[in-house]
């Protein structure tokens, strides 16, 4: 939510570097403390692979998203997006060995089957979901570039089991965040946007918002994701972290005054009784 209303003041491309920038702050100081070191000790094995994951997981994942966001728009992609857990689980069986069991699975398509019906209230079917105005080519070409957004983010998730192994979860976070600061530094550059990232800067209303946003996202979120690979299948962890457009409708109910629907309340009761197969 912070995110969604610092990225209408600021752009997606600053609002990427600022969060990552931001968060990469929280892990140095925490790692510092926690760690005794700034820079994280890691192996160069490990370096190369959480590296990789944040420049696919970052960098090419974020990229792909938000640019299918201006063709397609948000809610459609997003629901694009609700398949990164069976991906993450396809790319976590074929790299390492990770097979989930019949439960699981069940578990899995209840839990994206709640989350579909949340979002797909969102969007608007009178118009043929996508609107009069919108032509195959962007449709096309916007739906392949959220599925890419999809693969990246599934793919990240992978390569960060696969290289962290037993490292500090914050650490490896660090890793990944520096590669995505790298990468969404040569991106600005490359789209000459560094004037509307130094804008940015100065919206010290959105800068605030900024701050919360990669408190709770980039720092600890990550994080959190990370430790999770480390004790459960990539697969069963992203279907886990999927469940966002479900925990937010609690917030939007009572910070935005937002009207809840049937299908919504459905939706999201159909997800947790998909998550609860996963500990039964």
């Amino acid at each position: 939510m912070a995110f969604e209303s610092a990225g209408k003041r600021v752009g997606a491309l600053s609002l990427n570097l600022i969060r990552l920038v931001i968060g990469l702050i929280f892990l140095a100081l925490y790692n510092t403390l926690m760690n005794g070191s700034f820079i994280p000790r890691a192996t160069q094995y490990q370096w190369f692979w959480l590296v990789l994951s944040g420049l696919v997981g970052f960098v090419l994942g974020d990229l792909f998203l938000f640019r299918s966001f201006i063709l397609i728009g948000a809610r459609i992609s997003m629901l694009i997006m609700s398949l990164v857990p069976p991906l993450t689980a396809l790319i976590g069986w074929i790299t390492l060995g990770e097979v989930l069991t019949g439960k699981e699975f069940l578990g899995m398509a209840l839990t994206l089957l709640g989350i579909v019906l949340v979002m797909s209230v969102k969007v608007e079917l009178k118009k043929g979901v996508f609107g009069k105005r919108h032509k195959a080519g962007p449709l096309v070409l916007g739906s392949m570039l959220a599925l890419g957004g999809a693969v990246g983010q599934a793919a990240g998730l992978v390569l960060s089991k696969k290289g962290m192994q037993d490292m500090d979860a914050f650490s490896a976070t660090q890793i990944r965040i520096i590669a995505g600061v790298v990468g969404f530094s040569l991106v600005i550059t490359a789209f000459k946007r560094w004037k509307h990232l130094f804008a940015a800067l100065k919206d010290l209303r959105a800068m605030k918002i900024m701050t919360l946003g990669s408190f709770t996202g980039p720092f600890l979120g990550v994080s959190f994701s990370l430790l999770a690979v480390q004790h459960t299948d990539t697969g069963i962890a992203a279907t886990l972290m999927a469940l966002t457009p479900v925990m937010i409708i609690p917030p939007a109910l009572l910070m935005k005054r937002e009207k809840i629907k049937v299908l919504e309340i459905v939706g999201a009761l159909i997800s947790v009784g998909g998550v609860a197969l996963f500990f039964l």
